[in-house]
């Protein structure tokens, strides 16, 4: 019995392969965007046309229709999306802000090269009107102009290449950084370290410009008293651990996230280092954990609540309005002080 086998429908990259432009020039004139050549717009038209291309029922402009779902991918695994604060505390506005609008919204989390494709397929099929993206590392596999969708990110876009094509919701991570050191700095400590987070995150990036600007400002520079981990408790433990024993006489330890400054705050305790006596210690975030460290640590707030919140607005205008410029928001940030500074 012989059967019939359907040709594959074609998809914005093959659109954008056989007008000679890329997928992100294809993807603005699907969305009507006014920063195409008028000629270029009519080599997309015209290759649309050739290859039947038909956008996605999720792509198209819902300024007259109902939003349905929307997707909310962390680029982390399980492990880490359950245990980190952030991620719960963000998730719980959004959901919030998008319930009170009858929308459902639908977690992914991706972590292997797998979960980047499987993740990619669900996006351009329809299911979902939206899509916001968290914690994305550097050279990331998502293609975010091919997925047909309105994208709204969770943090700037690691590097530049992306920093004008997509809107972004973020905290004032530099300010912040900058901020604690410099508080530290006023309060007498003098030779001030950082445990950084990962190089290939924006907030990792920004944290540590953050730093390195206020050390720099007060004529303080030592490549010495940086060490990066990746966010979470047990590599800061251990990144304090070389610290000491590059700097034994370090006096103070601006760390890039609340749980990263756990981690420091027990490997300076298994070091007979008092805090804040001997040694100042800082986070970032203002997260739960941080009044129930001991001491209660002193931190950055970034403000998760308001930024889910202004995630989920954000995406839904993209929706609502197909084509319109991307915005890119910066809340601000500020010192809490408790015991441990």
């Amino acid at each position: 019995m012989s059967g019939t086998q359907t040709e594959p429908r074609p998809r914005l990259a093959d659109v954008a392969r056989q007008a000679g432009v890329s997928p992100a020039t294809a993807s603005r004139v699907l969305t009507g965007s006014a920063r195409v050549r008028p000629e270029t717009r009519q080599d997309v038209e015209d290759a649309i046309a050739q290859l039947g291309y038909v956008r996605n029922r999720a792509a198209r402009s819902t300024a007259s229709r109902r939003v349905g779902s929307i997707a909310f991918v962390v680029c982390e695994d399980n492990a880490r999306v359950f245990s980190e604060p952030f991620f719960p505390l963000i998730l719980r506005s959004v959901s919030r802000e998008l319930a009170s609008c009858d929308i459902q919204l639908v977690l992914l989390t991706v972590h292997s090269p797998r979960d980047y494709q499987t993740a990619s397929r669900y996006l351009r099929s329809g299911h979902v009107d939206g899509a916001l993206l968290a914690s994305m590392h550097g050279g990331r596999p998502f293609d975010l102009h091919s997925l047909g969708i309105p994208v709204v990110l969770a943090g700037r876009p690691f590097g530049d290449d992306d920093g004008d094509e997509f809107s972004y919701v973020d905290a004032d991570n530099v300010g912040g950084a900058r901020m604690a050191v410099q508080y530290l700095l006023k309060n007498g400590r003098s030779t001030v370290a950082t445990v950084a987070g990962p190089p290939d995150m924006a907030p990792g990036v920004d944290r540590l410009r953050g730093y390195r600007t206020a050390m720099a400002d007060a004529g303080l520079t030592d490549p010495g008293l940086i060490v990066f981990g990746d966010f979470g408790r047990v590599s800061a433990e251990h990144g304090v651990y070389r610290l000491l024993d590059r700097r034994p006489k370090i006096d103070a330890v601006f760390v890039a996230s609340d749980l990263m400054a756990a981690g420091a705050l027990r490997a300076l305790r298994r070091t007979g280092r008092r805090v804040p006596e001997d040694v100042a210690v800082i986070g970032f975030e203002d997260s739960p954990l941080a009044q129930h460290t001991d001491p209660k640590l002193t931190t950055v707030r970034q403000p998760v609540e308001a930024m889910g919140s202004r995630l989920a607005t954000e995406l839904l205008g993209q929706i609502a309005r197909a084509g319109q410029a991307p915005t890119h928001v910066i809340l601000e940030t500020e010192l809490v002080v408790r015991e441990s500074a």
